[in-house]
């Protein structure tokens, strides 16, 4: 993306110290040789070690803050000047959002709106041929367009149908994000991913899970029958794509990025089983597969997702470059190598520990 510099010298990255936003912001800086500006709250989803490599580069700046401090963020865009905004702090976690939903609509939400209001008036502000190169890039989920019934994939025209209060919040912040183009004629784009995963995901997510506790010897659990179907999407090419978005996606479009990759989660456990037999043939229990667990199923848990990507492999020549294989190989690979920065994010165990139950009456 060479002209990605010349376009967009300065961005601001919300979220960028956590799972997505963090291998973002280190593509941002060391392949794109761009000063980054990240905004992170640094809950129990973002961690400064998951920059620890760029925290302190050149052209990369750090800031613990909150998107939703009405004062910080119009400061922070007055003094560093972004030419584009990409927008990924969120909460993420379906379990989470079961237990607390206030949470998600207060960042996902309300944070967004903030974050509208204070692009909105930055925007304004810059010279009319500034505002016509600003863009607001603002990361969801496949997850506001429900469960797949027949198969299928979810487009750019899907109607909204969220069945989370995950999916609820980052459908309404979507809502938002195209008003605001609609409405006051704020470069806005929203771009739509499926099932991210690699290095530096949380260990209370699938695949990060299922690699440390197959290690550890313990059980593997698998949400109901274990045959809900993902489209699993490798985070380098989602950062990728995000970055050619950037680059060259229009104000007021969506856009999907997909792996290609659809698996059932039982599919998705045995192939970590697979890799961990490999890469540790010492380990007391093996095969590992002989962990799996069937655990109650989560509520309202969405039985399938995949999108169609072909519009955004159309107009901007973006698909995946890592297949399902590959991608996971690496990232099994990753998790074994960096057992420090596994016990600086998640050494209490917490974020091991089943939620998402406690409103069913079970524990």
């Amino acid at each position: 993306m060479e002209n990605l510099k010349q376009q967009h010298p300065r961005i601001l990255v919300t979220g960028g110290a956590g799972f997505i936003g963090c291998n973002l912001v280190r593509d941002l800086l060391l392949q794109d040789g761009l000063s980054v500006l990240t905004l992170d709250k640094l809950t129990y989803a973002g961690h400064r070690q998951s920059l620890a490599d760029v925290l302190d580069a050149p052209q990369h700046r750090f800031v613990h803050g909150d998107i939703c401090d009405g004062k910080l963020v119009p400061r922070l865009l007055r003094e560093f000047q972004p030419t584009a905004i990409l927008h990924l702090a969120a909460e993420t976690h379906v379990d989470r959002s079961i237990d607390g939903p206030a949470d998600f609509v207060r960042t996902n939400v309300e944070g967004t709106l903030g974050l509208l209001e204070a692009a909105l008036g930055y925007w304004r502000s810059l010279e009319q041929s500034h505002q016509r190169g600003f863009r607001f890039v603002h990361v969801s989920t496949d997850e506001v367009y429900g469960s797949l019934s027949d198969g299928g994939a979810f487009c750019e025209t899907t109607p909204y149908a969220p069945n989370s209060p995950y999916s609820a919040s980052k459908a309404a912040a979507d809502h938002f994000v195209r008003a605001y183009h609609r409405t006051y004629g704020l470069p806005t784009l929203i771009t739509h991913c499926s099932n991210n995963y690699g290095p530096y995901q949380l260990p209370e997510k699938l695949i990060p899970l299922m690699i440390l506790k197959a290690v550890e010897g313990q059980p593997l659990p698998v949400y109901g029958d274990g045959q809900h179907i993902r489209d699993w999407l490798y985070v380098a090419d989602h950062t990728r794509g995000l970055r050619m978005i950037l680059a060259g996606g229009q104000p007021g479009e969506v856009y999907l990025l997909g792996g290609g990759a659809e698996r059932t989660n039982l599919q998705v456990v045995t192939s970590v089983c697979r890799i961990i037999d490999q890469c540790c043939p010492d380990l007391k229990v093996r095969p590992c597969e002989q962990l799996l667990t069937h655990v109650t199923d989560r509520p309202g848990h969405d039985r399938h997702y995949a999108v169609d990507f072909s519009r955004t492999q159309r107009q901007l020549g973006w698909q995946p470059q890592y297949d399902f294989e590959t991608g996971l190989q690496r990232t099994v690979e990753w998790y074994l190598q960096h057992a420090t920065w596994i016990e600086q994010v998640a050494g209490g165990g917490g974020l091991r520990r089943r939620v998402g139950l406690s409103r069913n009456g079970e524990p």
